[in-house]
């Protein structure tokens, strides 16, 4: 796709060559044959010289666009009005042959994509601040374009659903986010995107086809090697083919989720804990009842399914698996039918069962399944798969146990690693931890801040996002600690309402749960969670040396050149 101003012009061109023709030509020969026709007889004799061309194309100017002055410079002749009568309709013609083409030109889809594309590349250009490049606003995209918007980030987009595109135009963000209707995986369309601009600071494919989620990877490794690049996959060759040219975040939702499914049985806490660190702004978390141990009955063995049956079995928990292409010899335990109706439960045994899981691709059948299976047995425990996030009303209503999102774990997975690169060796340690240290830090936070999704952020210290802790520590002039850091920078009031998670220092083991005795030092890296006001006026600390000294004395210097000198000036009249 080439978007450019140019190649608009040569199509508008293009699409008027042969208008604007007709019009020159008509113009040419009435300008001509008024010149040609002779003028009204002289009242003193004779006949009045013929119109020159100046006085032929100043007339037939005014008269084809309809302005009509009047006859210059004087009275025309009866060959004169004949011919300018023919030129009138003459024009009438060309000028309605002109705008017909005009218009059918401004309907036409072609024109309209240059144009839309020219005004895309144009908002691309003038940005002048970071932004992610998002390629595919479906659920998920439209999920991550939100809490992007929340956390003051920027985000250009290419979809390639028309409809989608205008949903997107019609959503209330603070900042303005460009759109472009058209295939990401065209390296063209990515250029034009942004993908090699000095601002953009990854791109995200989020596509529903594997293939073109494949493209744009492709196109990111090759264009742009230093971007992160995070790009969805729901098959293992194609996620193997990322990998091989060197796509470092793959994301499988059906994956992912049995990650969670399987750390859910056997570290409740650690589940929830990560439920909580790596939500969506704005929402809560709810704490689900644990998992029980004893038979499952699964319906639906497709690419979720398998996931699912995988990750149970691990759990060493027995499964009977409900599908309506039963295969005859198969490892597990199989019923063919289908799961909305209650033969086939009965049939695998959902009365002894202590857990169903609802696998299919249809949300409306996913639901009947589990309706008819707690009719049977009222105490299972369910996990639902969600395909559409519009359905959320129907599943909230119901009151799953578990409801699998494809999309918000995908916004979740992209969010974690594009906005706080530190949670993910984090949520590692988290996994293999014991759940009793789990619980203890999940209540300790939770009775903290409360089981709305937190603020998580990450900071590194360095000239560009500390930079008058970094001057302070160049300067050796004292020892600087975590708890230090953390004061608030108004008197009086308790320290920052954050928690460190995690400290990683160079040449040292990572450090859980940092003290706020814990000295810090040039190039450490912190992970903390907390309130957005905090993550605010620890930047504030962060970027102001005045704030700074202030937050480490309590006492407020003054800043600037003038205020210094004054106050210098004060401090020896006062000695």
């Amino acid at each position: 796709m080439n978007g450019t101003p140019t190649s608009t012009i040569f199509l508008v061109l293009r699409r008027l060559r042969t208008p604007l023709i007709v019009l020159i030509v008509i113009f040419s020969v009435s300008v001509l044959g008024l010149t040609l026709m002779p003028g009204p007889p002289d009242p003193n004799g004779g006949s009045m010289p013929r119109l020159s061309f100046f006085h032929a194309t100043y007339f037939i100017s005014y008269t084809a666009t309809t302005i009509g002055f009047g006859e210059i410079p004087y009275a025309f002749s009866e060959q004169q009005r004949l011919w300018v009568t023919f030129c009138i309709y003459l024009s009438v013609i060309g000028w309605a042959y002109t705008l017909g083409t005009v218009f059918a030109m401004l309907q036409d889809k072609n024109f309209l994509n240059a144009v839309a594309a020219q005004r895309f590349a144009r908002q691309v250009r003038h940005l002048r601040e970071p932004f992610y490049l998002i390629c595919g606003y479906g659920e998920a995209g439209h999920l991550i374009c939100q809490a992007l918007d929340e956390l003051g980030y920027r985000a250009v987009v290419i979809e390639k659903d028309e409809a989608k595109v205008g949903d997107l135009e019609l959503q209330s963000y603070s900042a303005d986010m460009p759109a472009l209707c058209a295939d990401a995986g065209q390296p063209d369309t990515l250029i034009l995107a942004g993908l090699t601009s000095r601002y953009c600071r990854g791109v995200i494919a989020l596509t529903n086809d594997d293939s073109t989620n494949l493209a744009v990877a492709i196109a990111a490794r090759l264009l742009a090697p230093s971007l992160h690049a995070l790009c969805r996959a729901e098959h293992a060759e194609t996620a193997a083919n990322m990998a091989s040219f060197g796509t470092r975040h793959i994301i499988n939702p059906f994956e992912k989720f049995g990650e969670y499914m399987a750390l859910a049985l056997h570290s409740p806490a650690a589940y929830h804990l990560l439920l909580w660190l790596t939500g969506l702004p704005g929402t809560t978390v709810t704490r689900h009842r644990e998992p029980p141990e004893g038979k499952w009955v699964l319906c639906g063995y497709g690419t979720f399914g398998k996931v699912m049956t995988e990750a149970l079995e691990n759990a060493g928990l027995p499964v009977t698996i409900i599908d309506r292409a039963a295969p005859l010899a198969a490892a597990h335990s199989w019923i063919k039918g289908d799961g909305t109706g209650g033969e086939a439960l009965r049939a695998a045994g959902i009365a002894e069962a202590v857990g169903i899981v609802a696998a299919t691709a249809s949300d409306v059948n996913n639901l009947s399944t589990v309706v008819t299976a707690r009719e049977l047995n009222p105490k299972l425990f369910t996990v639902l798969r969600q395909n559409h996030v519009a359905n959320r009303a129907l599943f909230d209503a119901f009151e799953s146990d578990f409801a699998m999102v494809p999309a918000e774990i995908v916004a979740h997975e992209c969010l974690a690693i594009l906005t706080t690169p530190l949670l993910a060796p984090f949520l590692a340690f988290v996994r293999q931890a014991d759940d009793a240290w789990a619980e203890t830090l999940l209540g300790d936070l939770t009775g903290r801040f409360g089981w709305d999704v937190p603020t998580v952020w990450s900071v590194n210290i360095n000239i560009s996002q500390a930079p008058s802790v970094y001057r302070l520590l160049m300067r050796n002039e004292a020892e600087l600690k975590l708890g230090e850091l953390l004061r608030t920078p108004v008197t009086d009031l308790p320290p920052l309402s954050c928690t460190p998670l995690l400290l990683l220092r160079e040449g040292d083991a990572p450090r859980l749960l940092p003290g706020l005795e814990e000295p810090i030092r040039l190039g450490d890296q912190l992970l903390l969670v907390g309130s957005e006001t905090a993550r605010k006026d620890l930047g504030l600390t962060l970027f102001n040396g005045h704030t700074l000294k202030f937050v480490l004395t309590g006492q407020d210097f003054p800043s600037g050149l003038v205020w210094e000198w004054l106050a210098a000036r004060k401090q020896v009249r006062d000695a």
